[in-house]
């Protein structure tokens, strides 16, 4: 055998161990991965490489950030708030949205119509309204921004009202009735929609979806 025989048998077997690996890796790609970034509407993802969650804020899948599928007539950009599914949809268009599993208002606190996103803030002070205060007389009266206070990284402050979308130091409470109005989701999802959101958004809230 020559030495140039003896290299032909050695490429050749470094091939096929080559292609057995990419076999095993075939395999352990899940069929919707492997015939589209979109596989099916169960299965849509945000992202290849979604962002670094924190252990204590990972929420059920349900309420993880994900793109649906989604019928509205409102136009591309528009929040929609589901109160009593405890979802923020943000319209994509071709019948999808960007959902988030948030907390809201507590009976007697929540609330529905068409507002508009008038401010924005990152790591915001948080000061009580005197209707809070009068209710709750144990609170600050003022609170600046941080990782303790119960504002979260940002808030997008909903105009004609005291309420705004914000984060939280509570994640546990994602997916609750728990506010006094306010809709809260985890400081990586509120980080996240405050990127894609401009002031002038406008904001449809909704106790449920329409039929």
């Amino acid at each position: 055998m020559s030495c140039f025989s003896g290299e032909v048998d050695i490429l050749r077997a470094r091939t096929a161990t080559l292609a057995a690996l990419l076999a095993l890796v075939a395999a352990a790609v899940p069929a919707s991965a492997q015939t589209g970034r979109f596989g099916s509407v169960e299965t849509l993802k945000i992202d290849d490489q979604p962002g670094y969650v924190p252990d204590d804020e990972r929420l059920p899948p349900s309420l993880q950030r994900q793109l649906v599928f989604f019928r509205t007539t409102e136009p591309p950009g528009t929040i929609i708030v589901h109160t009593s599914e405890r979802f923020l949809y943000v319209v994509q268009g071709n019948n999808r949205a960007l959902r988030y599993g948030i907390g809201v208002g507590r009976d007697g606190f929540q609330w529905q119509g068409l507002k508009t996103i008038v401010r924005k803030a990152e790591w915001p002070d948080w000061t009580p309204p005197p209707e809070m205060i009068e209710r709750q007389p144990y609170l600050p009266r003022f609170m600046a921004g941080g990782p303790g206070n119960p504002m979260g990284a940002r808030a997008l402050y909903i105009g004609g009202t005291v309420y705004r979308i914000h984060g939280t130091n509570q994640p546990q409470t994602i997916g609750h009735a728990v506010s006094s109005g306010c809709f809260r989701l985890v400081n990586s999802d509120i980080e996240d929609l405050y990127e894609r959101i401009p002031v002038g958004t406008r904001v449809v809230v909704r106790q449920a979806p329409e039929l």
